[in-house]
């Protein structure tokens, strides 16, 4: 029997204004419905939202440490059942789809620590200046109020909970907006979150249409929106609400050097075979780009390609399914118009190209253009493209014609190259010795140009949901 979720709203499970039904991107079975609540509705939300924060945000550390540490046994005994809703929902292969609720689960006990240890405060001297001496500032964080994420559909459990935690470890109250193909993930966590001992309104999941969320935001007592997403959309809702504090995690173009000399070929060819094609490449640091010194071009390419055949398409149900189909026909139908162009545009097809419904064979490509929408846009989908150079500095210069600036990878044994990488590449954050697609939950995560703005991982998000204040004390006439 298809489960019916309600929205989330002051710690109450309510029927919307209409209903929804989810469909699997694999078979299009019906796997869920869901209740869509009204913009009055939402309004009532913020409300309760309201009344939350002026409880929660004196919540003790310990308090939100526990509530925290109570979600993650939550998540713990409902393992099985949150990654099959994952399986179900994205089309996600149910080994990665596990490897994501462990993930969520990271993320959950990290905010735990954290929520204990981190006040962003600090001692500032004012006596540097004659006739201060018996005055001293403290500085510290406060949290900022309602925060509204908007999460996607490649990850709907572990990029909700990178939103969630951070909100409520630093006593913050959320308005959540689940990814509409993806809600149910995030449906389920906020049973487990209610059941941790949040008070009402200290999560409301209200699963509207992206064309019904700007009338949300611009309400004055959202303080902050924590986006990942398009950078379109990222962009224009920045645009559109300048006042509001804002945190982008938008797209991506990741790049992985494979230097003459990498410590290890065979790992290099396997993690960049699972980097560019695990969740079917619909991921911001899917490696999308490979560029490998030409000394070790071929045997490289011959190895990778090898990887590349050897991976599962298919059911992602199944245990051993490496690659399951992409969310939707139009993503499907863009990113083979875009292996087309390429092709067209000069390119040699090594492997994969076909497509089975919403399934794509992993698809590697060489001699791509530069100006072909597979190499400089973020093609979301299970296709790279492999180059070989000669010179360091070029690759560099190569790696940066982006206009994104997520991540990027590099492998070699010259720690000197690695860390002209690391100056070098206009990128959030440089993976050496791996590829751009490697992530730990308490890692500062986000990019520069069009890949967006601020930080999440846990202690970087908390500082971008608070905000410092100042008090200077005055002690002349007191001691």
């Amino acid at each position: 029997m298809v489960k019916e979720y309600g929205f989330l709203a002051d710690g109450k499970w309510l029927q919307g204004e209409r209903k929804r039904e989810i469909k699997s991107p694999y078979n299009d079975e019906v796997v869920g419905v869901i209740n869509i609540p009204s913009l009055e509705q939402a309004r009532e939300a913020i409300n309760a939202a309201e009344r939350a924060f002026e409880k929660f945000k004196n919540a003790p550390s310990y308090e939100r440490s526990r509530i925290l540490r109570n979600i993650v046994d939550g998540i713990e005994k409902r393992k099985e059942e949150f990654a099959r809703i994952l399986v179900n929902e994205g089309g996600k292969p149910i080994k990665t789809a596990r490897l994501e609720v462990n993930r969520a689960m990271v993320t959950f006990s990290v905010a735990a620590e954290e929520a204990n240890r981190f006040s962003g405060g600090e001692v500032i001297p004012i006596d540097i200046v004659p006739g201060n001496e018996e005055r001293f500032g403290i500085v510290k964080r406060f949290p900022l109020g309602i925060v509204m994420g908007i999460s996607p559909f490649n990850f709907p459990l572990n990029l909700v909970a990178h939103k969630v935690a951070p909100a409520i470890a630093s006593g913050n109250v959320m308005i959540l907006k689940p990814a509409s193909q993806t809600p149910l993930s995030a449906l389920a966590l906020g049973e487990v979150v209610m059941e941790a001992g949040l008070l009402p309104g200290g999560l409301n999941i209200l699963p509207l249409p992206g064309s019904k969320i700007e009338p949300v935001i611009e309400d004055e007592r959202i303080k902050k929106v924590s986006f990942t997403g398009s950078d379109e959309i990222g962009w224009d809702l920045m645009k559109k609400f300048p006042k509001k504090k804002v945190t982008l995690e938008l797209g991506g173009n990741a790049a992985t050097i494979i230097d003459e000399d990498p410590p290890d070929l065979e790992y290099a060819v396997s993690r960049s075979s699972w980097g560019a094609f695990y969740q079917a490449g619909q991921s911001c640091i899917s490696v999308q780009r490979m560029y490998v010194h030409e000394k070790i071009f071929d045997k490289f390419l011959d190895k990778f390609i090898s990887a590349t055949k050897a991976l599962k398409v298919g059911d992602p149900r199944l245990e051993d399914t490496d690659v399951g189909p992409v969310i939707d026909d139009d993503s499907a139908d863009r990113i083979m118009k875009w292996i087309e162009e390429a092709i067209n545009s000069g390119a040699k097809l090594l492997t994969g190209g076909q497509r089975d419904g919403r399934l794509i064979q992993p698809t590697v490509l060489t001699n791509v253009p530069p100006t072909c929408k597979v190499s400089c846009d973020e093609v979301f989908g299970p296709v790279v493209h492999v180059e070989r150079y000669k010179d360091f500095d070029e690759v560099l210069r190569w790696v940066n014609d982006s206009r994104f600036g997520l991540q990027a990878g590099i492998f070699t044994k010259d720690m000197k190259k690695a860390f002209k990488a690391y100056s070098a590449l206009e990128v959030g954050g440089v993976i050496v010795n791996d590829v751009p697609s490697f992530r730990v939950e308490n890692m500062p995560y986000g990019g520069v140009k069009d890949s967006g703005v601020g930080r999440e991982g846990i202690r970087y998000a908390i500082e971008e949901m608070t905000e410092l204040k100042l008090m200077v004390v005055n002690l002349k006439n007191y001691l």
